[in-house]
């Protein structure tokens, strides 16, 4: 054979093997390499932990569709179609990917499936724009539902903080995407569920009441009533992640303080909504009725760990409603929901994994909060007050007539007050130094906590239910019979017991930041025609120049 044709064969032989190679070594040797500042296109340990969980497919509709979305919900939209992307190409199972339009569906099925997807908190969003210098208005859904072989959940993406812009909302959505999809999948196959202990025995929230509570954190975890008058040792509580002591009506006593302190040196975690305030609201028509302090019995306990409630309460021109009872119309009650600064509507959150995108939380007659000197103890204050705020110092009075008339704005001129805090290191027992009381092993007494985390808020109405006045029913956490909108509430307390729980598991993700890059206006006025020379003049020259080179060479070459 002529040496020529044998290396011509040799090279295609060659070319064939090296396609083939590259065209299966995803199959033999797989990796991804993510080039962003930000990891844009990397996810965590916790959420490839979920993935691996995965025992079967997972089908996942992208609600948000349509070819004529403007530029920032477009890329919203590519967002999520790549950041589901990334979790089938970590996942073992099969992942697929559907556009489902509500709207396009017949018109009985439409209805009935925008209903079903409201279950799931996914609310159709009218999203104005301007093209071509025309006004257009089209009603999307920021949102997905994923379906497993025996369950379905939705969530929806597109969620931001009280005062931000659209391209803020817009990037902190796309931030938080990892999050909120992960943790749909782990609700969709997590079989074992770990358990959440609600303290009782000393008066705290009724049953209604507390509905709202054990309905949020029934998707995530087990949730028992711990009645501590049964409980003989702290062994006993060790089988919770997380205690709530919510709104407690009588003081503890040094036995239920201590079960709380070593449950909380063994490791383990604690929610304190505390009211240090009564108030008796059916006496706070006419003249009105002065709200005192109230001792819980914990005080002491807190102080040790680092805060302190303050006996005082807050009022904020960002306000909500008390439904106040006008008058009749034939035999019902009219009900008119009045202006309340006692309710306080707190928008501003910290940058912090339990409150990062998080919308208003409502506190009603919530304190402040101080901190004190403790030791390897890190003090986070999550959610504070507007601007426009005053506290008030115990007696408080509360009157219905006191807003009849307009407030003084001028008085509001406290600040931003903090509303609640996250403490987090080594804490030091309240009883270290202190007689253990007498029906516990002493031996068994901790002075120092092996890690662990306190949550405590100056109200416990912030995780209490509403009840519909019509049919008394209890309602979910952040919905208001009296209100048009609802606040997130139910969002915090989930978010809350999920960092406790899990301080680096999924909800670390939320801490991804991506950072809006815009352009330069100012520059790109000036440096305009500098840049258009660049990009269109310079290539064809390089091009030219390319051809002149060659152009000499061949000369050369042939001239010898």
């Amino acid at each position: 054979m002529n040496r020529n044709y044998k290396s011509l064969l040799y090279g295609a032989i060659a070319l064939v093997l090296i396609w083939f190679s590259v065209a299966n070594l995803e199959r033999w040797w797989s990796f991804r390499l993510d080039m962003t500042e930000e990891g844009k296109y990397s996810i965590g340990q916790a959420t490839l932990d979920v993935l691996e969980e995965m025992d079967g497919p997972l089908e996942i509709d992208i609600l948000l569709v349509g070819d004529d979305l403007p530029p920032g919900m477009k890329r919203f939209q590519r967002n999520i179609e790549q950041t589901l992307k990334t979790f089938r190409s970590y996942s073992r199972e099969d992942i697929t990917i559907n556009y489902l339009d509500p709207l396009q569906m017949v018109a009985e099925k439409s209805e009935a499936y925008i209903l079903k997807i409201s279950d799931y908190g996914i609310n159709p969003t009218n999203l104005h724009s301007n093209q071509n210098g025309t006004q257009s208005t089209q009603l999307i859904f920021p949102g997905i539902v994923l379906r497993s072989a025996s369950k379905e959940t939705g969530v929806l993406l597109l969620k931001g903080e009280l005062g931000m812009g659209p391209e803020e909302t817009l990037n902190l959505s796309i931030e938080n995407l990892e999050f909120e999809i992960s943790q749909a999948i782990k609700r969709l196959y997590t079989r074992d569920k770990r358990a959440i202990g609600i303290v009782i025995g000393q008066g705290e929230m009724a049953e209604d009441e507390g509905y709202g509570m054990v309905e949020a954190l029934n998707e995530d975890f087990e949730v028992y009533k711990v009645p501590f008058d049964q409980a003989k040792s702290v062994e006993d509580l060790l089988t919770f992640e997380v205690l709530i002591v919510a709104g407690p009506k009588s003081a503890y006593g040094e036995r239920e303080k201590y079960l709380l302190d070593q449950f909380l040196m063994y490791g383990g975690n604690i929610l304190f909504m505390l009211d240090q305030m009564a108030v008796n609201m059916e006496e706070a028509g006419g003249k009105g009725t002065v709200a005192m302090p109230f001792d819980t019995g914990l005080d002491d306990l807190l102080f040790r760990y680092g805060v302190r409630i303050n006996k005082d309460l807050v009022q904020d021109l960002n306000f909500g409603y008390f439904p106040v009872v006008s008058g009749e119309f034939g035999n019902q009650p009219q009900i008119v929901p009045l202006p309340w600064p006692f309710y306080v509507q707190a928008g501003k959150m910290a940058s912090h994994p339990i409150t990062k995108g998080l919308d208003e939380v409502q506190f009603r007659f919530v304190s402040t909060i101080d901190t004190v000197k403790a030791e390897l103890v890190k003090k986070t204050p999550l959610i504070f007050s507007s601007n426009y705020s005053k506290r008030q110092s115990a007696p408080v009075r509360v009157a219905f007539v006191d807003m009849a008339n307009e407030p003084d704005v001028k008085s509001f001129n406290s600040g931003s007050l903090p509303l609640a805090y996250l403490l987090e290191g080594q804490f030091t027992s309240f009883f270290k130094n202190r007689f253990v009381p007498e029906e516990f092993d002493k031996n068994k007494f901790l002075p120092e906590s092996k890690g662990g985390r306190i949550l405590v808020s100056g109200d416990a109405d912030v995780i209490k239910s509403w009840i519909q006045p019509q049919e008394e029913q209890p309602l979910p956490l952040g919905v208001n019979p009296f209100s048009e909108s609802n606040t997130a509430n139910r969002t915090f307390l989930q978010n809350t017991v999920n960092y406790m729980v899990a301080p680096t598991g999924i909800i670390a993700s939320k801490t991804k930041s991506f950072e809006i890059r815009p352009l330069n206006k100012v520059k790109i006025k000036q440096q305009k025609s500098m840049w258009q020379l660049i990009n269109i003049v310079i290539p064809v020259l390089v091009v030219v120049l390319i051809g002149w080179i060659r152009q000499v060479f061949r000369k050369r070459k042939y001239a010898k």
